[in-house]
Order: C-alpha cells, then structure tokens, then sequence
C-alpha cells in the first residue's frame, strides 16, 4: 500500500505566495548591498568655457569666464589650475577610489597673458586629495595609555595629581584656605 500526499488547491496557493514573497525579500535585500555612490566634486570644464579662454587673452578674462580657481601657484610664473575628481564605491561603507581626474592649468605669461593651456589626466599624475582638509604633522600620536606607558607629559600629571613623584603628597584642598 502506497501513501501519497494529497495536495490541494489551498495548499498550492499558500507555496505559490510563500515562493513570491521569499523573491521580492530576497531581491530587496541584495539590492540594498548593491548600492554604487558616484561623487564630483571641483571644476569642470566644458568646452565652451575653454574657447572663451584662448591662447593670449587676459587674467580678467579667464577669471570671467572660467571663475576662481581651484588653487593658484606663483613659482616661476602665475599658474592657475581648475582641478575635478570623480570617486565612486560600489557598497556603502567602502572607500571612495578616485576613478577620473582632471586638472585644467592655465599658465600666464609676465604680462599677465595667456601663454599656455594644459589640461593633466590621472594617467599625467599621481592621485591627490583635493578636499582634505588636515595637515598631516611629523612624528606620532601617542594614546592617554601610551603616554601613560612610556611616561610621557600625561604620566607625570597623573603622578603628581595622585601624589607620586617629586610632588609629594598630594594637597587638600581644604588646607589651602
């Protein structure tokens, strides 16, 4: 004798719909992982802009037409440079990695005459950081424990706040009065 499951209608329909659902999470959650950020920033260019600018116009005139630049440089000659980054990430907390840079420079005669154009790729160059804003110093960083550890300027202040060292014993308060 063979036993055989019995399906019914209800009871399709109820796979049906589970199966539906269990698709649309899925998906729904795969694709909030898939969540690609595209960021721009600083100047670019179009090419209406760069015929404004030709081969001998003036310092007055770039500035017109292209606005401020992104940083200046005065070393053998006024420079004026229109830097663009643009950065993508593929998931939401990963690193932004620099895919395309762009820097326009416009370089400037004595006279304050256009004499050059150049336009630098990523592949001219290497990758920098146009929006940091912190100055990395020489040295190192020590933590409240480090400093602790290897008796630096936070080690004697915890010395002579708890009565160690050339302190003594610590004062009350109390007695200075």
């Amino acid at each position: 004798m063979s036993l055989k499951k019995r399906y019914f209608k209800s009871d399709m329909k109820f796979f049906s719909s589970a199966a539906i659902a269990f698709i649309i999470a899925s998906t729904t959650a795969l694709s909030g992982c898939q969540t690609s950020t595209v960021l721009n920033g600083g100047y670019v260019a179009d090419q209406q802009s760069l015929n404004l600018v030709p081969e001998g116009s003036s310092r007055e005139q770039v500035l017109l037409s292209l606005g401020t630049p992104s940083t200046t440089a005065t070393f053998d000659g006024e420079v004026f440079y229109y830097i663009s980054q643009r950065r993508t990430r593929a998931v939401a907390f990963q690193k932004l990695k620099v895919v395309d840079q762009s820097v326009l420079a416009i370089y400037f005669d004595k006279d304050g005459v256009v004499s050059r154009r150049a336009n630098y790729t990523l592949q001219d160059g290497k990758v920098f950081d146009t929006i940091g804003r912190v100055t990395p110093t020489g040295g190192k960083e020590l933590t409240f424990l480090q400093q602790m550890l290897s008796g630096g300027s936070a080690a004697s202040a915890a010395r002579s706040l708890f009565g160690g060292g050339a302190g003594g014993t610590p004062q009350n308060p109390s007695s200075l009065r």
